[in-house]
């Protein structure tokens, strides 16, 4: 496995629409293995293979609190089929926009069809946090980041504070 850099804001791949895989393949799941090692190592609990450059409909996400077995998900092409009318608001961070921190509302609840890591069919309910964070990642697969839903305001400071950020990681 081997772990990738993450593209930051403003990065235009991020801007990208993914495209669907057309089948479960084992590059498929090298892709897959290596975003749950770029994941972890960043520490994050989800990612979307286009935030390593990889514009395809894959997402790996782990959303095991520290001292609990690893909680793995796959998803290959996933797709939300409905979505509950009820909206929870959750203080959303992103891999690419690092040190960023903002309140979204997206729907308690989504019932949501995938391909796992093996290409077998899966639909299931998604609440809470769940439902959260596939929607922020299937967010990513359309070119939209979380800060998308913020005023221009927040989201040219956001975009601010991570190049600036960069900007020292690279001198330092």
């Amino acid at each position: 496995m081997t772990i990738r850099p993450i593209l930051t804001v403003p990065n235009p791949i991020l801007k990208q629409v993914s495209k669907p895989v057309d089948a479960v393949t084992d590059e498929t799941r090298k892709l897959m293995d290596d975003m749950l090692e770029t994941m972890y190592a960043a520490p994050g609990i989800g990612l979307a293979a286009i935030q390593i450059g990889v514009p395809l409909n894959v997402i790996v996400m782990d959303l095991a609190r520290d001292g609990e077995p690893p909680q793995v998900k796959y998803f290959v092409n996933p797709e939300i089929l409905e979505e509950a009318d009820d909206v929870m608001p959750y203080d959303e961070g992103c891999l690419s926009v690092p040190d960023v921190f903002e309140t979204i509302e997206r729907p308690e609840r989504v019932k949501l069809t995938y391909l796992d890591y093996n290409g077998e069919r899966v639909t299931e309910v998604c609440e809470g946090l769940y439902a959260t964070c596939i929607q922020h990642e299937m967010d990513h697969l359309k070119g939209i980041v979380f800060i998308d839903y913020l005023s221009r305001l927040k989201r040219e400071r956001a975009v601010k504070k991570v190049a600036k950020a960069e900007k020292m990681k690279a001198v330092g």
